[in-house]
């Protein structure tokens, strides 16, 4: 495991990615490429009432929020990423054990991984697991940026903030 989850019961929302940056294995911190927006993005669409840095990670335990991976693995660009290392059931499996309210993914490589479609929309997603409403929201990594849409983001907080 390069990073471990950041998990507990009763939490508003886990944030999923496909896996680690090199600069995140690096660092031991989740999203910590500098030209990463992750954290930015966090605060901007409401979801932390502060802006966090990548080694501050465990901090959003107090704001109900956790974060995980598909692939515990590896690490690296998703292109360099082998598909039989992402963990479906696994990942699966502790979202019904730890029941958030909402699971989003933080790209829609990782969304299309879970839900095993070639394409997803941003926004929330017909599917749920077991009932937890499933989003899919815009990649915040610098090689994405060109399709980055702080809105969706935005929703996701709104959706949250009323579950």
């Amino acid at each position: 495991m390069i990073l471990p989850d950041l998990l507990e019961e009763g939490l508003s929302l886990v944030l999923c990615g496909t896996a680690p940056s090199s600069a995140s294995k690096l660092r031991q911190a989740y999203y910590a490429h500098p030209g990463n927006i992750f954290w930015k993005t966090l605060f901007e669409a409401g979801l932390t009432p502060e802006r966090l840095q990548p080694k501050e990670y465990p901090n959003l335990l107090k704001y109900r929020i956790g974060l995980t991976d598909l692939n515990k693995t590896e690490w690296g660009v998703d292109s360099e990423l082998s598909r039989s290392a992402f963990d479906i059931s696994g990942f699966s499996e502790k979202m019904l054990r730890s029941r958030p309210n909402v699971i989003a993914f933080t790209s829609k490589f990782a969304g299309c991984n879970f839900l095993g479609r070639k394409t997803v929309p941003y926004g929330r997603q017909v599917e749920t697991l077991d009932g937890i409403p499933v989003f899919v929201v815009p990649s915040t990594s610098g090689l994405a940026r060109g399709r980055f849409d702080l809105a969706h983001w935005q929703a996701l907080a709104r959706f949250v903030s009323a579950a």
